[in-house]
């Protein structure tokens, strides 16, 4: 059972609680498209909810983009209701490293490439069409890729097209909501995404 949704202020003594927590994976049948973050942040672990931090520009770039025909109260943390919601729009969401940290830089190369053995593993379960890292530099670390470049990758995983995408954190100062949007929309579209027919506003 998740916990429900938390509020929107938390002190850092409260977010420091949340250190070294996990979260679930989002993800259910018929995921086409599957984001994958770096790991969680310590809003997002205290809200069980990936991408959760006010701050975050993941959920308003899939609204910029079309992918979502709403924008989700994502701060708050996603309750059943919006994450039945989320997975039947054919989205996934889940990350390299499961331990949640204050920031992405606290990780060790080594938890970056023990992430992308285990996506591997999950991606094979899952059958998503399309799969995007969220981040270059954690992507170029866990896969051993040192100069690639963000969009489609000339290799896949496993049966899935592999795709890098920018991070939406506030810290990556370079990308704006549209920006991001323009990102995302690549392999939103690659996938499938969005269906109309498949989302209920």
């Amino acid at each position: 059972m998740l916990p429900p949704p938390r509020p929107e202020v938390f002190t850092r003594a409260e977010l420091e609680g949340f250190r070294g927590a996990s979260i679930p994976d989002l993800v259910g049948p018929g995921i086409r498209l599957l984001f994958v973050g770096i790991n969680p942040g310590l809003w997002t672990a205290a809200t069980g909810t990936p991408f959760a931090h006010p701050g975050n520009r993941f959920y308003p770039a899939l609204f910029e983009a079309g992918i979502l025909p709403r924008q989700p109260d994502f701060a708050r943390g996603f309750d059943d209701a919006d994450r039945a919601w989320f997975v039947a729009a054919g989205i996934g969401i889940s990350n390299l490293v499961k331990r949640a940290t204050a920031r992405a830089d606290e990780l060790s190369p080594d938890e970056l490439c023990e992430g992308a053995v285990r996506l591997a593993d999950d991606v094979a379960r899952w059958h998503p069409r399309v799969v995007a890292i969220v981040g270059i530099t954690a992507y170029r670390i866990a896969f051993g890729r040192p100069k690639a470049t963000t969009g489609r990758q000339p290799e896949r995983l496993g049966d899935a097209e592999l795709w890098v995408v920018p991070n939406p954190s506030g810290l990556n100062a370079h990308d704006t909501i549209a920006s991001l949007a323009r990102a995302y929309a690549e392999p939103a579209r690659a996938a499938g995404l969005p269906d109309s027919a498949r989302m209920d506003t």
